[in-house]
């Protein structure tokens, strides 16, 4: 494997492409530590080293932000806005036929989405930003910190953190296009990838830090070792549907005759799923921190038995959500008529199955039933880590669980694929015999 990275740096042109990607995450990560104009570096300093109950709604949104969130630093938004417009533009091509349209236009229809992206990307930073900023305001990042993290919060002041923080989220995803253009691997995850990492080691800290904490730390590896195992077997493993293509004479030529197979992953939905979910369960907690000092007793309740990640209700919720998030999101992904009917275009079929809607009611059948496995895995590696938070006593308000895990295992092997692709293609070995 240390060959394969030796044999990637003394190729010239992929020498050049992880060049180009290892200095934009530089700079992504310098952006992370740059304070908004108007923001109070040294109470934020001050508030983040002596308040332990830091808001655990915000956590997972200031994991993906690398930790920018919380500091209100130019990039504070990170590339989640952009990823939020990318899903709601592929659910609108299920609801609006335009956009259905244009993405079967191939490169030029597909050009207009992601134009569209960008725009409601904008649209999405500026609101973010705007309540990121009111809730800076009313303390809710910090609870019990007096200091106040903007101390002029005249509208100047306002709108010109506004304005940057959209900015910062427009320079991020200008240098996620960037890598994906240029560079090595897609440029979107490797900065949701470089976010987590780089707490990655200050969760750990957390955890050996805590009430028996060299015992916790090492059950904790052994753990990670085991899921991450788990989801390098899983992310890899395929169900092949055989499909054979009948011959066809095109003038003298004589076309088809080949047979090939549709790879079906078991986790087709990848990590969305987990976070539609953890984004839904943030909403008691939500509602809970504007009701007040004397909030009713629902609301109470709900932040009792919903809202806290160490209780039953919520981890029932959990699998629940994840399980129909994982077959709304495959099915909107994959859709087997389309596919039916591109086979029966071109001459294909699976041997024993008839074209058209026989073949598109068998792949129904079979996606089905992958996605039921599917789906329990990532419920699995999503409450794995909270149980043993709980487990061993550790707090879980930790953003650190199944859905970094997941994040961290996909990219990584989509980014070591592509590299081992154009290794190959020089004729190198790559990073495996």
């Amino acid at each position: 494997m240390f060959r394969g990275f030796v044999s990637a740096f003394r190729t010239p042109d992929l020498r050049k492409k992880l060049l180009l990607t290892l200095g934009i995450l530089a700079v992504y990560r310098l952006g992370v530590a740059i304070p908004t104009p108007g923001v109070s570096y040294a109470n934020v300093q001050f508030c983040a080293s002596n308040n332990t109950g830091a808001n655990s709604a915000l956590g997972i949104l200031n994991l993906f932000a690398g930790g920018a969130l919380l500091h209100l630093s130019i990039f504070a938004l990170g590339i989640m806005p952009y990823i939020t417009a990318s899903i709601i533009v592929q659910l609108l091509r299920v609801l609006i036929p335009r956009f259905e349209t244009l993405y079967r236009e191939g490169q030029e229809g597909q050009a207009k989405l992601t134009q569209y992206t960008r725009y409601i990307t904008v649209g999405f930073a500026a609101l973010q930003s705007a309540s990121y900023i009111t809730l800076a305001r009313n303390g809710q990042f910090f609870p019990g910190c007096a200091r106040p993290i903007i101390p002029d919060e005249s509208w100047q002041t306002i709108s010109l953190m506004v304005l940057t923080m959209t900015a910062g989220t427009v320079f991020v995803m200008w240098l996620g296009e960037r890598i994906t253009e240029r560079g090595v691997g897609n440029g979107m995850s490797l900065l949701i990838f470089t976010s987590i990492a780089a707490a990655f080691p200050q969760n750990i800290s957390a955890v050996f830090h805590s009430s028996n904490g060299p015992v916790n730390t090492f059950l904790l590896a052994l753990l990670l070792f085991v899921v991450i195992a788990v989801v390098v077997f899983v992310e890899q493993s395929q169900r092949r549907i055989p499909v054979q293509y009948a011959k066809r004479v095109v003038g003298r030529r004589t076309l088809g005759g080949s047979s090939t197979y549709i790879p079906l992953k078991i986790n087709m939905a990848g990590v969305i799923p987990v976070i539609f979910a953890s984004s839904l369960l943030t909403l008691p907690t939500i509602i809970g921190q504007f009701a007040g000092d004397n909030p009713p007793s629902w609301i109470t309740w709900m932040n009792d038995h919903i809202a806290k990640t160490s209780q039953p209700l919520h981890m029932l919720l959990y699998i629940l959500l994840i399980i129909f998030f994982a077959y709304f999101y495959t099915a909107i992904t994959f859709n087997p008529d389309q596919v039916a009917d591109d086979m029966k275009k071109y001459g294909g079929f699976i041997p024993g199955i008839r074209p058209g809607k026989p073949t598109a009611d068998f792949l129904s059948f079979v996606l089905s039933r992958i996605t039921a496995a599917g789906s329990i895995y990532l419920a699995l590696v999503a409450l794995a880590p909270m149980l043993a938070f709980v487990a061993m006593g550790v707090s879980t308000n930790i953003p650190f669980g199944g859905t970094s895990i997941l994040i961290l295992v996909g990219v990584g092997l989509d980014t070591v694929k592509r590299i081992q692709s154009q290794l190959e293609q020089r004729h190198y070995e790559g990073f495996l015999k």
